[in-house]
């Protein structure tokens, strides 16, 4: 059930490729000021739903609200409606599909399971072609180098940034030198340069050991309110989820098994056959 304090809201979304269903009728909310968590087996479509958030694959049915504003819609036809293995068909009339650029500026960020850095660029250089999204000027002025006071105001919001998240004493550093950790809180504060409302991780934890999750868990949790964000994360380090998360959503197959907070997630019955398996 919505409500007037969604920053996301993802109604029955169903993403299908041909007759492959990867996701189906997926129904999540994330709130003002909430980090949720996403979790499922391999497979299970949490990264198809973090892609068709972000504007990387279209719905193909359903819709995805942004401060309860349509921000991305499609319903099958032709070839796929004779193949549309979803619900709610009929429900949705119309085509709105932002590509991630757009998404990015209307205030969703994401990172990646697989760190994606500028490998041959420094940490402070990382930061700020992502804070160039934020720049106003037009081709003439950026031509004309009349832009000198807004390049020298994401400077120092870069240099900012840095200082916040801990990261400035490697400023000059090649981002790829970095500790692993440090790699994956620089991918972060990348996403943050953006300035935006909704950020994904997914999987921030991966390849971590459990010195360094713990790390993260608090590095997450301070992110959220220093930069007053709210939080939609992929994990599957129990550990980081069950600490941070108010909230859960189970998949499995691109099914949601089980929804709630953590204490009601871990004594499911569905999840754990899902993640342990039963006896036959």
């Amino acid at each position: 059930m919505s409500n007037s304090e969604n920053v996301l809201r993802v109604s029955n979304v169903t993403v299908q490729f041909g007759g492959v269903v990867a996701l189906k009728d997926l129904n999540l909310e994330v709130n003002k000021g909430e980090i949720i968590g996403l979790i499922g087996p391999n497979g299970a479509g949490k990264t198809t739903a973090f892609n068709a958030i972000t504007g990387v694959y279209a719905p193909t049915n359903g819709a995805i609200y942004l401060n309860e504003e349509l921000m991305s819609s499609n319903y099958p036809s032709k070839k796929m409606l004779a193949l549309y293995a979803g619900g709610n068909l009929g429900k949705y009339d119309k085509r709105i599909a932002p590509t991630p650029d757009v998404i990015a500026k209307k205030g969703i960020a994401r990172t990646f399971q697989n760190i994606r850095l500028f490998k041959n660029l420094t940490v402070f250089e990382n930061v700020l072609i992502a804070k160039h999204m934020t720049v106003k000027a037009d081709p003439f002025s950026a031509t004309f180098m009349l832009n000198a006071a807004e390049e020298k105001r994401i400077r120092q919001e870069s240099l900012e940034l840095l200082k916040i998240l801990g990261l400035e004493r490697v400023k000059d550093d090649i981002s790829t030198s970095l500790p692993y950790g440090k790699q994956r809180h620089l991918e972060i504060a990348r996403a943050l340069a953006t300035k935006p409302q909704l950020l994904l991780l997914d999987e921030p934890a991966a390849g971590m050991n459990p010195q360094e999750s713990d790390e993260l868990m608090h590095f997450v949790a301070r992110v959220k309110d220093d930069f007053n964000l709210s939080i939609l994360m992929i994990e599957h380090h129990m550990q980081v989820v069950m600490g941070v998360c108010s909230r859960i959503y189970v998949l499995d197959y691109g099914v949601t098994i089980a929804s709630g907070n953590p204490k009601e997630i871990q004594n499911d019955p569905k999840v754990i056959e899902a993640y342990l398996g039963v006896d036959e």
